[in-house]
């Protein structure tokens, strides 16, 4: 996410975008990104997600992150970020519509 683009997949935003905005899932389904194999998040990637969330909710959506990398929970600690998403320790075995990977 960020600065750290290369080749794994939508942005945050653009996930949780294609998320829900595909007409998967009913309103009030949860919209879970998979960020196992991201392992750096900048500022840009962080304002793309808080972004991407902040659409999704306003469409009935919450947002989760699963398997964030320790960087990445830092990031949300130190940005006071932490309480905007759920964090989840991996995607569960039946992925739900509506769950993206970023």
């Amino acid at each position: 996410m960020g600065e750290g683009r290369h080749g794994h997949g939508p942005l945050g935003g653009a996930a949780i975008a294609a998320a829900h905005c595909g007409g998967e899932g009913a309103r009030g389904a949860e919209i879970i990104l998979d960020l196992q194999n991201s392992s750096f998040c900048d500022s840009t990637g962080l304002n793309e997600l808080i972004n991407g969330r902040q659409r999704a909710l306003e469409s009935g959506h919450p947002v989760s992150l699963a398997a964030p990398s320790h960087q990445m929970v830092r990031l949300l600690e130190i940005t006071q970020a932490i309480g905007l998403f759920g964090l989840r320790p991996a995607v569960p075995p039946e992925q739900p519509a509506g769950t993206a990977r970023g």
